[in-house]
């Protein structure tokens, strides 16, 4: 299916499933929010990188308006649906503020894989206790997939992006899994070398060198 939408470009990553509260005021988007708003609209966030708007993107709905402010600024929440592909933008737009763009939907597989799921989930919590966080998922474990898991794994913003563009949820697993791989050996050493540091100046029991052969 391809279809116009209007765009909302943001220097972050918005996965389906993902709620997300903005604060908008800027006079474009003030529009773009009150006009999908009043027409029950969704419109589209395609990630932004280095001033350059990317080819992919979610398309999110509006689920509440929190507070309209007297100069016309808003706190909103917002929900991802979809991830589309920009085929087109759309810079001008009559009597708009805002831009658009002709997107399309392309097919993605949300089959999980359990176990795999099940060992991302151990190193994400492995993860957690390295860095002396609490994370609390709203959905049980069988429920969860990686969209859900992805803003929690550490990743940079370009490979958030990169796993939005993977349209199979084997695949976003596979990539969260080595990403963890990588970063915990990292963290792990990181965590040592802060127990050193404050082991300095201590007095420490350590055994000497016994020379008796």
């Amino acid at each position: 299916m391809t279809n116009f939408i209007p765009i909302f470009p943001l220097g972050i990553v918005v996965y389906p499933g993902e709620t997300l509260n903005l604060h908008i005021f800027e006079p474009r988007y003030k529009q773009l929010i009150t006009e999908c708003h009043a027409q029950g609209k969704a419109f589209g966030i395609p990630s932004v990188f280095k001033k350059d708007i990317s080819e992919m993107g979610t398309l999110v709905e509006i689920v509440e308006i929190a507070q309209v402010y007297p100069d016309g600024k808003m706190d909103i929440r917002i929900k991802g649906l979809k991830i589309f592909r920009i085929l087109e933008i759309i810079v001008s737009l009559p009597e708009k503020l805002y831009s658009g763009a002709i997107v399309n939907y392309p097919p993605n597989l949300e089959t999980g894989h359990p176990l795999l799921k099940k060992k991302v989930l151990k190193s994400l919590r492995t993860l957690h206790g390295l860095l002396k966080v609490s994370k609390k998922f709203t959905l049980p474990d069988e429920e969860l997939k990686s969209y859900d898991l992805a803003h929690h794994a550490g990743l940079s913003l370009e490979e958030e992006y990169e796993l939005l563009g993977l349209l199979q949820e084997i695949q976003r697993l596979e990539y969260l899994k080595r990403h963890l791989e990588k970063v915990i050996p990292v963290m792990t050493g990181m965590e040592n070398l802060k127990e050193k540091i404050q082991l300095n100046g201590h007095y420490r029991e350590l055994k000497g060198f016994n020379f008796d052969f």
